[in-house]
């Protein structure tokens, strides 16, 4: 019995699929695509860690800067002074702060990703 070319099988293979974890196993990136609480606690450490960071330099800031009016006012007659502190010994501290802030904020990222990417 001849068989109609339209009634012949075609086997469709392609590359083997992904063997799923355990049912009971969710990655942290699974858990924060999601939104469930254990995402939003990972995601909240990362912010609580990057504030912690901002606030180590706010504060170095505050106690670098903020004394320097009071310095100028107690010392009318010293203008030359003024421009050499703010021009010149306060910009190789804010340099070295700002450095000091962007690589400890990149390093607070690249330990997020090695907690949420797969091991």
């Amino acid at each position: 019995m001849p068989q109609d070319p339209a009634e012949r099988r075609v086997v469709v293979t392609g590359p083997p699929r992904r063997t799923r974890r355990a049912s009971g196993y969710y990655r942290p990136r699974t858990e924060i695509a999601e939104q469930t609480t254990l995402g939003h606690t990972y995601v909240r450490s990362l912010m609580r860690t990057q504030l912690r960071a901002a606030s180590a330099v706010f504060a170095v800031l505050v106690l670098l800067v903020g004394p320097l009016p009071l310095l100028f006012a107690a010392m009318p007659d010293a203008r030359r002074l003024e421009w050499a502190v703010l021009g010149f010994c306060l910009y190789a501290p804010l340099v070295l702060l700002a450095r000091w802030y962007v690589r400890r904020a990149e390093r607070n990222e690249r330990d997020f990703v090695l907690l949420v990417e797969d091991r």
